[in-house]
């Protein structure tokens, strides 16, 4: 992993100012521009396309960077509560596959004794299909719960009100990358890591 000064290395910008906008970005339903604007009432003159390339760099950093410290769960997983989020184009078997082998890997996660999750019938399939591979425990027990979705759903319309000032995505890869630094926000803001973040340095020495 980079260390602090590999990071920033070659930016024009201070690290500080970097990790600012960024964390502004992420949290907060601002635009690019309303970043500029905001830079610039503090004497400071910045692309909004230099600060649209700092929050793709250091989204999916700030994921990799917080994961060591995540508290570890216990053996009953609930969708909306684990940390572990996929950006996915259908929300089909395969999707569903892809996320719980990824959630199933974490260092965080211990193997489940009970997934909750909500009505989606594509959970189904895949946890039979992983049972099958011998990648999930064939004493996990996938429980359904038709009030999960509306949990889940309020859980989305945080993210939904964060995006809406920026009006889509170029592509695919960059909701992703933009996503990532998101969820990372809203996992501090719900105190689902274990050690106080300390973004204005993000303690990367």
């Amino acid at each position: 992993m980079e260390t602090g000064l590999d990071l920033f290395k070659w930016k024009q910008y201070e690290s500080e100012v970097i990790l600012l906008t960024g964390r502004w970005y992420l949290k907060y339903s601002l635009s690019y521009r309303d970043l500029v604007e905001m830079m610039e009432e503090r004497g400071l003159h910045i692309a909004h396309t230099t600060i649209m390339r700092w929050v793709h760099q250091f989204g999916p950093e700030l994921d990799k960077r917080i994961r060591p410290y995540l508290k570890p769960t216990n053996d009953s997983f609930r969708t909306d509560e684990t940390y572990d989020f996929m950006l996915s184009e259908n929300q089909d078997a395969p999707a569903a596959k892809r996320f719980f082998k990824k959630m199933l890997t974490s260092p965080h996660n211990q193997s489940p004794r009970v997934i909750t999750v909500d009505k989606n019938p594509a959970y189904h399939a895949a946890v039979q299909q992983l049972k099958d591979e011998k990648v999930m425990n064939q004493e996990t027990l996938l429980r359904q719960q038709k009030y999960l979705n509306n949990i889940i759903e309020q859980d989305h319309r945080f993210i939904k009100k964060i995006i809406k000032p920026m009006l889509g995505f170029k592509s695919f890869k960059t909701a992703e990358k933009t996503i990532a630094g998101i969820e990372v926000m809203h996992m501090i803001r719900k105190d689902r890591s274990n050690v106080i973040i300390r973004l204005s340095s993000l303690q990367l020495n």
